[in-house]
């Protein structure tokens, strides 16, 4: 006979199902197969079929029924089993002087199998066969029809075993989700993990896979709110923040690390600190220090980054060359020291580049050539290759005490083919481009970084140059460009400025709007890194609109300051001008229908008027609703025509009302090119502790302070906020 609890109570002899009568009856026998070949006690079992001290007086007569009732159906010769002949016989429901015991194969009952499966699979993932390990807990999990004694616990029957079944369940499930994701097959496996986060909103393991597997998938927005639901529910609920690896995994995928691309694997510190785990740990994470690295290029807009390259896939990138020489010491020295030497060297330099998100594409002597850009060509992978040179040249400085080593270093920009074998961790990379700039490296001098006019012109707003004598499209890298005066901050915000530049491209790329909140306090740089946003979105496209505002600060101020200058900038109006003409051509030249152009020009005239005073420009909160109603469809139909990006600051002063409207921007059902960046201090989440959370299309960056910020030797950025 088979026995399934995995499921409805199922018996099954040769194939065919044995029927079941009452619920006493089948109550008994499933909880005589949760715990097979055990004594099980009378006052247990009456205990389970009744509650704990509510079982009637005749309870001990109805159990010895059901007993004598499945005794009837197992076999004809329960009576006349013998312990030594039982394997050939079948199963026994025994009578021992405590209680019962359900004497049966363990092979026949499938919460047995599927106990078996699990341990065989963790074997072969513990073994590093993850494909093994995949194979045999999707088999596990296959034996499940649906909840545990589904039937008996639909009659009411609540017992700890069925609740402990299902939670082996779930973590027989994580751990296949972890093999799956160990085999990079985090496209097949999305569904299912999505289904399981619905169910399960407050396991993190799985929140976890799930981020990752979105990451991987291209989905890196969609990853981080998958983070912000949880940490919402985890705050609300039960007053908690998401475990170490979680965080850790979100700061990860906001650093774009290429620790959590398919294949990658290491070292992950658990929650204690302590003891590692293999393959990536629960989320494929790799960390083998505790400082903090400058991120990776971002991966591509649209879709997931490829596993390895096509043959003969052409790219623009950035080319950094870098030569370390030796500077032979007075005494000599045995030439096993200077060979150990320059390998130490060899792996700083790659270090430092990888560092920046450079790929080191060849080393051969003390020469190494990177490329920056391989993923996804942008703007950034330029500046990241000129930072990575200057880094090399200065961390060779602080390690060579003897003022033995020396590096020079050219950057250039040029397309080259890449070409990738079947084994190979590098693409072989073919083009002139690498040709010119070996050749440039070749006229550096001194301890120097070199970079050709184009290079400059990319970087001029981040890097400082001077012009190399005689050489009229040459310039020599003197540093990073420093912060204005009093801002102090502009060097440590090339993280945040990578995120809201890849999610501003995934706004443009699929027309799907976005809300990225900034939060941190009046020094942690919230107004300067709007600034730099702005000048990075100037330079990408002439098309992009970009619209500021503020908050204002007295109560008594207009409460819709913030969106009367945006509305303002928009219609490219002075101060104080009247924009009241204006405002109504350019709404009816964005809606087909007047009276919908005529809606939206009668409520938002007070916020462009000359005349208008802020106390009663808008007539009651229900006006007021209105105008903001009314702002928001208004932009929201500019941004199906062209990019726009509206940035509010200081929007922790706002009322709710506003901060409703800003929130819903986001909201568009339809296809909308608009991005808003909402600029505030922590006291936002202090009067809305849900901001974003939830939302589909919400990210949360949050600034350090400046205190807790400091830059290494070649300006690179320790303790970036996530």
């Amino acid at each position: 006979m088979q026995f399934r609890v995995l499921g409805p109570l199922e018996v099954l002899d040769q194939g065919r199902p044995v029927v079941l009568r009452g619920t006493k009856q089948r109550a008994t026998l499933g909880f005589l197969l949760l715990q097979p070949n055990r004594v099980v006690p009378v006052s247990q079992l009456l205990n389970a079929l009744w509650g704990v001290d509510e079982a009637p007086t005749t309870a001990r007569k109805i159990l010895q029924n059901a007993v004598y009732g499945i005794r009837g159906l197992l076999s004809p010769r329960a009576d006349s089993v013998q312990p030594d002949t039982y394997a050939q016989t079948g199963p026994t429901l025994l009578t021992q002087p405590a209680g019962y015991m359900m004497r049966v194969i363990p092979e026949h009952v499938d919460v047995h199998l599927f106990h078996r499966r699990v341990a065989q699979g963790r074997e072969q993932r513990a073994q590093g066969a993850p494909e093994r390990a995949a194979a045999l807990l999707r088999e596990a999990l296959g034996l499940w029809r649906g909840p545990a004694l589904a039937d008996l616990v639909e009659a009411g029957i609540d017992w700890p075993e069925l609740a402990a079944l299902e939670k082996t369940r779930l973590d027989v499930l994580e751990d296949y989700f972890d093999a799956q994701l160990a085999c990079a097959r985090h496209y097949e496996v999305l569904p299912e993990l999505e289904t399981m986060v619905q169910a399960e909103p407050l396991r993190e393991r799985s929140c976890g896979q799930l981020m990752l597997a979105l990451y991987r998938c291209g989905r890196q927005v969609d990853a981080l709110n998958a983070y912000s639901r949880l940490r919402a529910q985890l705050v609300e609920n039960l007053g908690l923040e998401p475990a170490r690896e979680l965080q850790a995994l979100q700061q990860a995928i906001l650093a774009q690390d290429i620790s959590l691309s398919p294949g990658v694997g290491g070292p992950l510190p658990d929650r204690t600190g302590d003891a590692p785990v293999r393959d990536g740990g629960a989320y494929g994470i790799v960390r083998t220090e505790a400082t903090v690295t400058a991120p990776a290029p971002p991966p591509p807009d649209d879709g997931p980054a490829p596993a390895r390259f096509t043959d003969g896939a052409r790219r623009r990138v950035a080319i950094l060359s870098v030569s370390t020489r030796l500077v032979p010491a007075p005494d000599g020295g045995a030439q096993e020291d200077v060979d150990d030497l320059l390998a130490g060297t060899t792996l700083m330099v790659r270090e430092q580049i990888e560092r920046f998100g450079g790929k080191v594409t060849a080393s051969i002597g003390s020469v190494s050539l990177a490329l920056f850009g391989l993923q996804d060509p942008a703007e950034e992978d330029v500046s990241r290759a000129v930072l990575a040179a200057l880094a090399v040249r200065d961390i060779l400085v602080v390690a060579d005490e003897a003022g033995r080593l020396t590096a020079r270093a050219a950057v250039t920009v040029g397309d080259v083919l890449l070409r990738h074998g079947e084994s190979d961790d590098a693409p072989a990379v073919v083009g002139a481009a690498l040709d010119e700039s070996h050749a440039l490296l070749t006229e550096v001098s001194g301890d120097e970084v070199w970079v050709r006019d184009e290079v400059r012109r990319a970087t001029a707003s981040t890097i400082s140059y001077s012009k190399v004598e005689d050489a009229p499209r040459l310039w020599r890298v003197t540093g990073r460009r420093e912060s204005a005066p009093g801002q102090g901050v502009g060097a440590r915000q090339t993280c945040e400025l990578d995120v809201l530049s890849g999610l501003v491209r995934r706004t443009w790329l699929r027309s799907v709007p976005h809300l990225v909140t900034v939060l941190g306090e009046e020094a942690s740089g919230r107004s300067q890194l709007l600034e730099d946003f702005r000048g990075w979105s100037a330079r990408q496209s002439d098309s992009v609109l970009f619209l500021t505002g503020r908050t204002p600060s007295a109560p008594d101020d207009d409460p819709l300051q913030a969106q009367a200058e945006i509305l303002a900038a928009y219609c490219g109006l002075r101060p104080a001008q009247d924009g009241t003409a204006v405002l109504e051509r350019e709404t009816r030249s964005l809606f087909t229908s007047e009276r919908t152009a005529d809606w939206i020009v009668s409520r938002l005239a007070p916020l462009v008027s000359s005349t208008a005073r802020p106390g009663d420009a808008y007539g009651g909160d229900d006006r007021l609703a209105d105008t903001l109603h009314a702002w928001r469809t208004f932009f929201q139909q500019v941004a199906r025509r062209r990019p726009v990006v509206l940035a509010v600051d200081d929007l922790h002063r706002a009322s709710d009302q506003v901060l409703e409207t800003v929130e819903a921007c986001a909201g568009s059902t339809g296809p909308c090119r608009l991005f808003v960046v909402a600029a505030a201090g922590p006291e936002l989440l202090l009067r809305r502790p849900s901001w974003g959370g939830g939302k589909h299309h919400a990210t949360t960056v949050t600034l350090d302070p400046p205190e807790r910020v400091s830059t290494g030797p070649w300006g690179e950025v320790i303790g970036c906020g996530n």
